[in-house]
C-alpha cells in the first residue's frame, strides 16, 4: 500500500544520501539552467537521461556539446554525458516520455504583470508529454520554482488528459536551489535535498536518483515543499535588501558598511552570505519569487509588508546609484559614461532583470552616452535589448575611452584585474562608481581617483582587520 503523508507535519524524515547509485531512467523536460544542470548532473551520477526541449536550434547544438549557458563546469559535464551514452537531447516526447520511470519539469515559469507566476509552460509540457506515456505511470517531479499549490494542479491536469487511460498520476515536488554561476557545484555539494509528495514512497523514489551525494534529505508533502523554496528565495532577497537599506543609511551618518558587516556578520546566527551591499538583486529567481509569495498572501488576504519594503528597497538602488553620480558630475546630459557589467551577477549570461540594465536606462534616460562592456554579451550581444547593442564594446578599456565616470555594476572578477592606470588614462574624468564594492577603495584613491562605494565611508579612513 502506498503510504500518504498529506496530513503528517512538514518533514518527516532526515536520512543521509551516501549509498552507490541504481541507475534509473529519466527524462527532463526543458534544457535552460536548471534542466540543463539537472539533466547533465543526473547523467553524472549514472542515470540514463534525456533532456527535451521545444527549441530545435537549441536541441541541435546540446547534441553536439555546445552550450548557451555561461555555467562554469556545465559544458565539460554535458560532454561527459553525451560521450558515455549517459545524456542525450531530443524534441520529440515520444522519444524521451515512454521509457521514463522519472520526468522532471524544468520549464520557466515567469512573472506576470500581478505577481503571479505564468503556469502555461508547466501546463504545455503536461500536455505534451501525457499521450506519450503509453499507459506507464512514471513519477512526475517538478523542478519549476511555482507557486504553492502547483503539484495540485499538475495532478489534476494529468488526471484529466490520463482518464480514459490506466495511468496512475504520481506528483512530487523537488524545488531546486541552484545558484546561476555556481549550478554545477551546487548540483553536487547540495545544503539539502528537498521532496514533497501524497506518497512517501514516491518521495523517498525521487530522493534515491540522488544517492551518492551527501546531503540531508527533507520529505514533506507538496505543498510545504513549494513553500520552502519560496521562503529560502524571499529570505536571501531580504537580507540583501536589508543590507542595502543599511548601506544608504551608512552613507549619510559617514559609517563604513564593509567594516559593519564584518562585526555583524562574525554572529554565527547571522553570517556573511548575501550580506554585501551593492545596487539589488536580479536574475530570475530572486525577484519573481518574492513577488509570488506576495500575490500569495494577497490570493488568502494574508499581508505581507516586509515582502512589499524588500521589493521596494531593490527598486531604490536603482535610482539611488543615478543619484549618487549626477551628485558629483551634475547634470548626465551628454556625459560619456563607461558601464562595467550587464548581467544581473558574475559568471552568468542572465540579463533578466539585472539591475546593471535598469541603472543603465536611467542612466540614458537622463541623457547620459553609454560605452558598456561584459564579458558574456560581448560574446552574444543578442542578450540584451536591441536599443542596447550599439552601447556595446569589446573590452573594458574600449568602454572607458573619454568617459566621465566609470560604473561597475556587475561583480565579474576580471575587473579587479583591469590596470586602473590606464584606465585612468584613458578617461577624461577621474570618477568610479562603484556599484558592486568590488574593489579596493584605498587603493583607487591612492591612484588619484574620486571614488564612490554603496555605504562606504568618503571620509572614515580605512581600517584593516587584525586577527587575534
Amino acid at each position: 500500500m502506498t503510504e500518504t503523508i498529506a496530513e503528517r507535519p512538514a518533514v518527516v524524515t532526515t536520512e543521509k544520501v551516501d549509498q552507490g547509485v541504481k541507475t534509473r531512467r529519466v527524462a527532463v523536460i526543458g534544457c535552460g539552467h536548471v534542466g540543463l544542470t539537472v539533466a547533465a548532473g543526473l547523467g553524472e551520477l549514472g542515470h540514463s537521461v534525456v533532456g527535451v526541449d521545444v527549441n530545435e536550434g537549441l536541441v541541435t547544438e546540446l547534441c553536439r556539446g555546445e552550450l548557451r549557458i555561461h555555467e562554469p563546469g556545465l559544458a565539460d559535464l554535458v560532454r561527459r554525458g553525451l560521450d558515455s551514452g549517459r545524456l542525450a537531447f531530443t524534441t520529440h516526447y515520444d522519444y524521451a516520455v515512454p521509457e521514463a520511470e522519472f520526468i522532471f519539469l524544468a520549464v520557466d515559469t515567469p512573472q506576470t504583470l500581478a505577481g503571479a507566476a505564468d503556469l502555461r509552460n508547466i501546463r504545455a509540457a503536461i500536455n505534451s508529454l501525457a499521450p506519450a506515456l503509453n499507459g506507464s505511470s512514471p513519477i512526475i517531479v517538478n523542478k519549476s520554482t511555482s507557486p504553492i499549490g502547483t503539484g495540485e494542479t499538475i495532478e489534476e491536469l494529468l488526471r484529466e488528459a490520463l482518464v480514459e487511460r490506466n495511468v496512475r498520476a504520481r506528483i512530487v515536488s523537488n524545488p531546486e536551489f541552484l545558484q546561476q554561476g555556481r549550478g554545477v557545484d551546487d548540483f553536487f555539494h547540495p545544503d539539502r535535498i528537498v521532496v514533497g509528495s501524497r506518497s512517501a514512497v514516491d518521495a523517498l523514489e525521487v530522493a534515491s536518483l540522488y544517492e551518492g551525494l551527501h546531503s540531508e534529505v527533507i520529505v514533506t508533502d507538496l505543498r510545504t515543499a513549494e513553500m520552502i523554496k519560496y521562503v529560502a528565495n524571499s529570505f536571501l532577497a531580504t537580507r540583501i535588501s536589508f543590507i542595502n537599506e543599511i548601506a544608504r543609511l551608512c552613507e549619510s551618518i559617514g559609517v563604513d558598511i564593509d567594516q559593519v558587516v564584518e562585526g555583524v556578520a562574525q554572529d554565527p546566527r547571522i553570517g556573511s552570505q548575501f550580506f554585501r551591499a551593492g545596487i539589488g538583486f536580479g536574475g530570475s529567481c530572486l525577484p519573481k519569487d518574492v513577488a509570488a509569495l506576495r500575490y500569495v498572501g494577497e490570493t488568502f488576504g494574508v499581508a505581507t509588508p516586509v515582502l512589499s519594503a524588500v521589493q521596494e528597497v531593490n527598486r531604490m538602488q536603482r535610482t539611488s546609484a543615478v543619484r549618487r553620480l549626477q551628485s558629483r558630475l551634475g547634470s548626465l546630459e551628454g556625459r560619456r559614461i563607461a558601464v562595467w557589467g550587464l548581467t544581473f551577477k558574475r559568471d552568468t549570461e542572465d540579463t533578466r532583470e539585472s539591475p546593471a540594465i535598469d541603472v543603465v536606462s536611467l542612466l540614458s534616460n537622463a541623457g547620459a552616452h553609454i560605452q558598456a562592456y561584459d564579458p558574456a554579451v560581448a560574446a552574444n550581444p543578442s542578450l540584451v535589448p536591441e536599443r542596447f547593442r550599439p552601447f556595446l564594446r569589446a573590452t573594458p578599456l574600449e568602454a572607458v575611452q573619454k568617459a566621465d565616470a566609470l560604473a561597475i555594476l556587475t561583480d565579474w572578477t576580471e575587473f579587479k584585474d583591469v590596470d586602473l592606470v590606464t584606465v585612468r588614462a584613458a578617461m577624461i574624468n577621474d570618477l568610479i562608481f562603484d556599484g558592486r564594492n568590488v574593489l579596493d577603495q584605498a587603493e583607487v584613491e591612492a591612484l588619484g581617483f574620486a571614488y564612490i562605494g554603496v555605504g562606504r565611508s568618503a571620509t572614515l579612513p580605512r581600517r584593516r582587520r587584525t586577527d587575534r
